[in-house]
């Protein structure tokens, strides 16, 4: 049954207090993360491209699919995109079933520059987040945060 406070959409001093810790936690992990990235000359956006393409069948996605996947406005994944492109990391090509289209694809440097850095990233996430949990809460979180997450 809701409490009073859920009820009336008031939030209780417990539940905001939770709420600006997740914030509070979410920045500074973000924070960090982009740190340990950094050292790669990779932005957190940027390294979430390269994973993105790597998980991709073929290595390629067309632009609009990759803001998607990285949650970036159309503009956003152009500028991000040409900025990989320039450090040769991922190249453009005339996606074959429509000239007019575009597949961005991962190049080899950025295959190999996506290895290096995942062991970073995997790193910074279990220090900062995975050790942190039991596999019970770990199994609770995910349960609580699937449902967020469908499209």
């Amino acid at each position: 049954m809701p409490s009073p406070a859920r009820a009336s959409h008031r939030l209780s001093a417990d539940e905001l207090a939770t709420w600006e810790l997740f914030l509070r936690s979410h920045a500074q992990i973000n924070r960090r993360l982009e740190q340990d990235l950094a050292a790669h000359d990779l932005t957190l956006s940027d390294y979430d491209v390269l994973v993105q393409l790597v998980q991709a069948p073929e290595g390629c996605l067309r632009p609009i699919e990759l803001s998607r996947r990285v949650l970036l406005t159309r503009s956003g994944i152009t500028r991000l995109v040409a900025g990989l492109e320039r450090q040769g990391l991922v190249e453009r090509r005339p996606a074959p079933e429509d000239r007019r289209g575009q597949l961005v694809q991962l190049t080899e440097a950025g295959r190999e520059l996506v290895r290096e850095a995942g062991r970073t990233h995997a790193r910074g996430i279990r220090e900062l987040f995975a050790d942190r949990l039991d596999a019970r809460q770990l199994a609770t979180l995910r349960e609580l945060l699937v449902p967020l997450t469908a499209d």
